[in-house]
């Protein structure tokens, strides 16, 4: 191989990018609609499973510890190798923070076209994921690879938590306000990036920092509902958490914080399939009040290691609405 691995634009190399790249949400819950039973004969309680879609497995072993396992991987979701190898990891490490726990042990999911791209640019994915792990206190211990026609690259991670004290998708309460830890905006920032390779370090900044400290501060505070913001977009993950708790949610959009030039690259239409199938799938379910298409385009756009929103109130996060009893459809915008 001869192509240098300075002049590889990554992204160029995937029919999609990040999170944006998930099967679609109604499609992936019909397939798995009819796997929820659990094996009575297994070792350990099942707490956490699949009857939600919370973000992650979690186990019982004991009283006061309990095993989280989850997997997360995708394709390329900007050019820089090294950036994407953060970006997965931490995208990976969230679901584990998204539940409660602390992320113990990971193991690297490498998809790799070895004819196509050069095995230097895959050390450099690593690379990332390993320092990222490193700054998560979480062991690296090999994993797998595959030779691919797309790159593709995550993490299956381990973690421990209390089972006392989880974070559940269906732990929502009326009376609780919403709490999201990063700005929106990411999607649509990587799909301008892919189409014309402009660089967007505050999309970078968001997708790489930890959802640690966040998961952290909603335990401290009591919470006992929360998820990530990722493939499905705002409207998706939160339309989830309110089906599962039985609520609606209010969201004052007037509150809910975008990157810089977010807005912009909505307007002049890098919007990726994902977004606009996170939106078609809450329509059913979305009182949109008086908010414009390219508003609730931004509110679905699938976000490729986002925050956490919490069903709770925790330091430093903006505060973007409130559940209330079921009333009419499970979301509303104000």
């Amino acid at each position: 191989m001869t192509r240098s691995t300075e002049t590889v634009r990554l992204t160029q190399y995937a029919h999609g990018g990040g999170c944006a790249c998930k099967i679609p949400p109604g499609e992936l819950e019909a397939v798995v609609a009819e796997l929820h039973a659990h094996d009575p004969g297994a070792a350990g309680e099942l707490i956490i499973g699949l009857d939600d879609g919370d973000d992650a497995a979690v186990v019982r072993i004991d009283g006061d510890r309990a095993i989280v396992a989850t997997a997360d991987f995708f394709t390329p979701v900007v050019d820089d190798p090294y950036d994407w190898g953060r970006i997965a990891a931490t995208n990976a490490l969230s679901d584990v923070y998204a539940v409660g726990g602390e992320p113990l042990v990971a193991v690297n999911l490498l998809g790799w076209p070895r004819e196509k791209l050069p095995l230097d640019l895959a050390k450099e994915v690593l690379r990332g994921g390993l320092d990222v792990a490193r700054a998560a206190a979480c062991h690296v211990a090999g994993g797998h690879s595959v030779d691919d026609p797309e790159p593709k690259y995550g993490m299956a991670v381990t973690g421990l938590a209390d089972p006392a004290r989880l974070l559940r998708i269906n732990g929502g309460r009326p009376g609780l306000p919403l709490s999201l830890t990063k700005p929106l905006g990411i999607g649509v920032l990587n799909t301008r990036h892919k189409a014309t390779g402009e660089v967007f370090p505050q999309a970078v900044a968001a997708m790489t920092t930890l959802n640690r400290d966040a998961s952290r501060a909603a335990l401290a505070a009591g919470a006992g509902c929360a998820t990530d913001v990722t493939g499905f977009g705002l409207l998706g993950h939160l339309y989830k958490l309110a089906r599962a708790s039985g609520v609606t949610a209010v969201v004052d959009v007037a509150a809910v914080p975008y990157l810089e030039g977010a807005r912009e690259a909505v307007r002049d239409g890098y919007i990726s399939g994902g977004t606009r199938r996170n939106l078609d799938w809450v329509r059913p379910w979305l009182d949109p009040g008086s908010l414009g298409e390219n508003d609730l385009l931004l509110l679905a756009d699938a976000q490729t290691s986002g925050g956490l929103l919490v069903a709770g109130e925790i330091p430093g996060a903006p505060i973007i609405g409130e559940l209330i009893p079921l009333n009419g459809p499970h979301l509303q915008l104000r």
